[in-house]
């Protein structure tokens, strides 16, 4: 339903909020908001990313914040709807604050704001060169010695990091560097990326090779650049890193190809990095102020330590350096974990004809990935989406707006639907042997992504395999390797040519550690998660993910990492902290939260 009573609603409230807070009346602030609010703020108010649940906390947020970020100009955004549906009234907002821009949504109930989002778009003065500022491009005119782009990018590339120092420096060039690189490209913020690989996307390219997305194109597109309207719903790996590869030339990126971090150090009187690093065989010297880890969501490859392994005549890796299944063919393989690559691997080496068989730890949550996409995620990414005026932009936003304290309660449903729906598929891997779960709180798959990064396979077909008795299982922990195959706790004796250990990953500041020190490392403490006690997402509640694309316990250090969807997202918000210090803008950081896990 939509009606002018609701669009009044929503400008007398804002004009509310916005009065109090430019009277610095931090009651009346607060009393437009219910009891059981959240506002969550990406980095206008806070220079964080951080959630205030409740009115205390918002309260205390705005004691701490208000007097230098003079927020003001809040309005509905006059070219989007106001919605009203169960009691609540969604629109979308803009505002500006001292320095910057933004754009946000807010959800009341009964006049009063029950979630607001707040999320910076732009540093004034400091905008984007787009749309109607993009750059000319062409040199009109005459002049003698004029240097042309060619000429002006191959001095950029000869001088950063030589004659002239970048202000940021990004270790890790997959999707997550990439995206941040081209943000802060755009925003002239002088940076190099190191990447240890050949060439851009090779961080895809070198893994088995029948990976592909998970995730749908409409979820995956980076900054600026879309992936065209005729690009697969799942893109395979290859191609995805030949997309990675030409998106680094088009976007202008400093990017040094086989390159390695040695060691980097932090001078807190300089407020300046050292980083030696190793350029194709030529060690060289960076001198950034900020330094951003963005080695990958998943960190370090848990390898794990099995009695017997050295005696193993077999081949035996982590799923991050499998090869694929073309040197196995006719002999039996037994791959350790029952989550996306421990499926994805079991399905190749079926194909392969290799006798192979999925060790099943703990339980796995499962979902179909056509079931994903339709219920899931069709009101936000799809090509009806799209056709509806869904912009990803909205998608993203809409997204950030369900506080991670409630979104559980809103993904519920969405998971109780997709197991009505395929309930015989769940039927029949339960009969098959297969252990499922649905998450600690039956909230599926994004709320176990979000607090663990692991448990779980979107299924595009091994689970067919596995209920067909195709790919064979097997339950338990491993007690033992064997010169020819493994033992279980029960010991069950499996027979092996090939063991994929399809173990996991540890947490991003294992990669600080062996760069920077342990002691840097426990200092920002785990990456990831958010506090739910829920398994391996250990507590205290802290609202967001620990560490992620925002100011860490060291100064100086950030981390940037996630799928596609997140890599895009929040490298805007990243972004913009990082060209704020190298401005010299007053950037005080509220709520960073205290290190409790250290791994």
């Amino acid at each position: 339903m939509l009606d002018t009573t609701h669009i009044d609603e929503v400008t007398a409230t804002l004009d509310a909020f916005g009065e109090a807070l430019a009277a610095g009346d931090i009651d009346k602030a607060v009393a437009c908001f219910t009891d059981d609010c959240y506002w969550r703020d990406l980095v206008s108010f806070t220079w964080n990313i951080k959630t205030m649940e409740g009115r205390d906390s918002v309260r205390e947020m705005l004691e701490s914040q208000l007097s230098h970020v003079k927020p003001s100009a809040w309005a509905p955004d006059e070219n989007e709807l106001v919605d009203h549906a169960d009691g609540l009234t969604t629109a979308w907002i803009t505002f500006e604050t001292d320095v910057s821009r933004g754009y946000g949504q807010a959800r009341l109930r009964d006049g009063k704001i029950w979630t607001l989002l707040t999320s910076m778009t732009e540093l004034k003065g400091h905008e984007e060169p787009l749309g109607f500022e993009r750059p000319l491009g062409a040199k009109h005119g005459a002049g003698k010695n004029r240097t042309t782009w060619k000429e002006e990018r191959e001095a950029e590339e000869a001088e950063l990091g030589y004659t002239r120092q970048p202000h940021t420096v990004i270790v890790g060039g997959g999707q997550g560097g990439i995206a941040l690189g081209a943000r802060l490209r755009q925003l002239g913020v002088p940076t190099i990326i190191i990447e240890k690989n050949d060439r851009p996307g090779d961080s895809w390219r070198n893994r088995y090779k029948s990976l592909c997305l998970h995730d749908p194109v409409w979820y995956d597109h980076l900054p600026y650049l879309p992936f065209p309207p005729n690009w697969p719903v799942f893109s395979p790996k290859d191609k995805i890193g030949d997309w990675l590869e030409m998106y680094t030339k088009i976007m202008e990126l400093n990017y040094w190809t086989r390159s390695t971090c040695k060691s980097a150090e932090y001078d807190a009187a300089r407020k300046e990095w050292t980083i030696v690093v190793d350029r194709d065989g030529e060690e060289v010297t960076l001198k950034p102020e900020e330094l951003v880890l963005a080695t990958g969501m998943s960190g370090k490859a848990n390898v794990p330590e099995f009695p017997g392994m050295a005696t193993f005549k077999g081949d035996q890796h982590h799923s991050s350096k499998h090869p694929g299944p073309d040197a196995y063919k006719g002999k039996k393989a037994v791959v350790v974990g029952s989550n996306n690559s421990a499926h994805d691997i079991c399905a190749a080496l079926w194909e392969n004809d290799v006798d192979v068989t999925m060790v099943q730890r703990s339980t796995t949550h499962i979902v179909k990935s056509d079931s994903l996409m339709d219920i899931g995620l069709s009101a936000l990414y799809s090509e009806q989406a799209v056709a509806d005026g869904m912009t990803t932009q909205k998608a993203d936003l809409t997204f950030a707006s369900v506080p991670y304290a409630i979104l559980a309660d809103f993904q519920k449903p969405v998971y109780a639907a997709i197991k009505e729906q395929d309930q015989a598929f769940y039927d029949g891997l339960e009969k098959a042997g297969f252990r499922l779960d649905w998450g600690a709180d039956d909230s599926g798959l994004f709320m176990k992504y979000l607090r663990r990064g692991s448990g779980y396979y979107i299924d595009i077909g091994a689970s067919q395999l596995i209920i067909d008795g195709e790919i064979k299982l097997a339950h338990g922990q491993v007690t033992e390797i064997v010169e020819d195959g493994m033992v279980l706790d029960d010991g069950t004796k499996l027979e092996a040519d090939l063991i994929v250990y399809a173990t996991g990953y540890g947490s991003m500041n294992g990669w600080a550690a062996d760069l920077i020190g342990q002691d840097v490392a426990d200092k920002v403490g785990k990456c990831w998660g958010l506090g739910s006690d829920t398994p391996k997402d250990p507590g205290p509640w802290v609202g967001e993910q620990r560490n992620m694309w925002k100011p860490t316990q060291q100064e100086g250090l950030w981390f940037h990492g996630g799928n596609l969807h997140q890599s895009r997202h929040y490298s805007q918000f990243l972004s913009l902290q990082l060209k704020a210090r190298m401005e010299g803008l007053d950037t005080p950081v509220y709520g960073i939260p205290e290190t409790h896990h250290t791994g």
